[in-house]
């Protein structure tokens, strides 16, 4: 759980950091002044349940996936998704999870999940953040998935 925390809490501070080295062009339909930036991420923070949004083990995974009709979500590269993926996972990339939002459900759980639980905590603050309140993080993810003894498809 510390681990998954402060996961989420690098994910945030990298995301702050990549919008002052980085800023987005300034027009009307995109800016956002500092302070309401600030009260919304505030918003967010203090907001996060006690689980952070977390499926703790393969057994919980594997039960929310067959009783919720859950969309499992593998955020790695496609190279990585293709070497062997959680069976019955798509592959969204972290990079492009913006560019396909259309992908994501709103009407049933979204389980995000990597290689290490790095890149599923971003993904799931960031959906969390556009207002996907059914995304959640398998941060086992795929390497405790292995360590489960649980198979791959490829």
């Amino acid at each position: 759980m510390k681990r998954l925390f402060l996961t989420l809490l690098l994910g945030t501070l990298l995301f702050i950091w990549t919008l002052e080295i980085a800023p987005m062009p300034v027009t009307a339909a995109n800016s956002m002044p500092e302070a309401q930036l600030s009260e919304a991420i505030d918003h967010f923070l203090t907001s996060l349940p006690s689980d952070y949004y977390a499926i703790a083990n393969t057994d919980a995974l594997k039960s929310i996936v067959k009783s919720d009709n859950a969309t499992l979500i593998d955020v790695r590269q496609p190279s990585e998704y293709r070497s062997g993926h959680i069976p019955n996972a798509i592959n969204i990339p972290l990079q492009t999870l913006i560019a396909n939002l259309d992908k994501i459900p709103s009407d049933r759980p979204v389980i995000l999940y990597c290689a290490t639980g790095y890149r599923t905590a971003m993904g799931v603050m960031t959906l969390q953040m556009l207002g996907h309140t059914n995304a959640r993080a398998f941060p086992p993810s795929l390497q405790g998935w292995k360590a489960a003894g649980e198979p791959l498809e490829k």
